[in-house]
């Protein structure tokens, strides 16, 4: 394997001739990852599935709409840079007495008290940033949108990834429940043949009891498999946004194109790749900027304000002359004790910052750890499918030969039927052995990031 991800050096994997899946893999290093990557295995219905569950699946749409609201609280997090302007305007009736206060027209109409008030008029007011609080403010909503836009990547590549490897396991399930069916039907065979020869004395008791407790074992492995191929097809059905019953495209095993030539990021490239990794920095950078927000709100706060308008006793006087009036001022105000809250927010805040950092940390260790995985997986799984397949070759010309046998009159029931068991045995091996290989290759893929900054759809502005 790659030294930068393991102590070994990267190597092609085994070959197994003549069997689907067992070409070898050899790995380039740094090589450029497709945003389709799946359709890499040459399977049109695999590439319907994986098109339809980026069209309907519930959490996708979830994490899409997530991004746009984050990136619209991010546009109204930046109107705190602009001054705010509010207009209004206030209309009153009142009586008032004359022993308190004279009317507003006293004392041209000395006997009026009641009167009509109207009071149109614009405020501005600005914040200047001067200790940095709107600034960290908006950092703190950019880096937000920049996180629910790379948990849109990142549950983009998972859901290709979860639908391919289902599509897969059921695949493989399906073909286990295929051959376990067989192995069942030829133990009740075998069954039936030991008890007729019991009866006539051609064979002991403890042979059909031998058999009946193989049978039994047999055909106690089929329920769990298929219980386990009716939840991988629910499975996929969720994953595609649809109800369990709904007719779908199926994948087989033989019909899939295992790629020859995968890539494998550096390291330096992978943490740039890697939606999560990428979603853990901003949220770091967030934090970073959280702390600034944190300091500033305990510097002094500046605010300047101005106001124009008309007041006037009817609607026809407003905006005359004598009717308008404006003010302009300015207010500086500074925390002097909050009991401790804003030191203890700011030392909340430095103390989610380490929290942050120790995430983003956590989050590349386990990016280099799942691309070591998969290389290690890929380099035995090419192992195993080799020893499955031989056992498979072997086990099925035993088969063959013992059928001879049994047309030339040299082999007897019971001995073919023992022959087709262990070759049935072995062919469940090499279609688990199949399956391991194209869902470990799914996983590299997705364990490099999955080429979503191809994708002009997910990567925005970023790369």
């Amino acid at each position: 394997m790659n030294a930068a991800y393991a102590n070994v050096p990267l190597r092609p994997t085994a070959a197994t001739p003549g069997v689907p899946g067992g070409a070898s893999q050899r790995f380039v290093i740094d090589a450029a990852i497709g945003a389709r990557w799946w359709t890499r295995f040459g399977s049109p219905a695999l590439d319907r599935l994986v098109a339809r569950a980026i069209e309907h699946n519930p959490d996708l749409g979830a994490a899409r709409a997530a991004l746009e609201a984050a990136h619209d609280e991010e546009l109204a997090a930046r109107g705190a840079y602009a001054p705010s302007v509010s207009a209004g305007f206030a209309a009153s009736r009142a009586r008032q007495s004359a022993l308190l206060a004279p009317v507003p027209n006293y004392p041209a109409v000395p006997n009026e008290f009641q009167y009509d008030l109207y009071t149109p008029g614009v405020v501005v007011s600005y914040v200047p940033d001067v200790f940095g609080l709107n600034r960290r403010t908006v950092e703190i909503a950019g880096e937000q949108t920049r996180a629910a836009r790379f948990e849109v990547a990142a549950t983009y590549e998972t859901l290709a990834a979860n639908v391919a490897v289902a599509a897969i396991e059921e695949a493989a399930l399906r073909a286990e429940v295929h051959a376990t069916r067989r192995l069942v039907a030829s133990d009740r065979s075998v069954t039936r043949i030991l008890r007729l020869r019991y009866r006539q004395g051609y064979s002991s008791r403890v042979d059909l009891a031998a058999q009946q407790a193989q049978a039994a074992t047999v055909a106690a492995t089929l329920p769990p498999l298929e219980k386990a191929l009716a939840e991988q097809r629910d499975l996929l059905a969720a994953l595609l946004g649809d109800p369990p019953n709904r007719r779908r495209d199926r994948l087989d095993l033989a019909a899939l194109h295992l790629p020859e030539r995968l890539p494998v990021s550096l390291p330096s490239r992978l943490v740039e790749q890697r939606p999560d990794v990428r979603q853990a920095q901003a949220n770091l950078h967030a934090a970073s900027a959280a702390v600034g927000v944190a300091v500033a709100e305990r510097f002094p706060n500046l605010i300047l304000s101005a106001n124009v308008g008309s007041t006037a006793l009817a609607i026809s006087d407003l905006f005359t002359g004598g009717t308008g009036f404006w003010g302009i001022g300015a207010s500086l105000t500074a925390p002097v004790f909050e009991g401790g809250a804003l030191r203890d927010r700011e030392r909340a805040a430095r103390a989610s910052f380490r929290e942050a950092a120790e995430q983003y940390r956590s989050t590349v260790l386990t990016a280099f750890q799942n691309v070591a995985d998969s290389l290690a997986a890929l380099d035995q799984d090419a192992a195993g499918l080799r020893a499955a397949a031989a056992a498979e070759r072997a086990t099925k010309r035993a088969f063959e030969l013992t059928r001879r046998q049994r047309l030339a009159g040299y082999a007897g029931d019971v001995t073919l039927f023992g022959a087709e068991q262990t070759y049935l045995q072995a062919r469940i091996g090499l279609i688990q052995a199949q399956a391991n290989r194209y869902a470990d290759t799914v996983a590299l893929f997705q364990a490099l990031g999955g080429g979503w900054w191809r994708n002009a759809d997910l990567a925005g502005e970023e790369r």
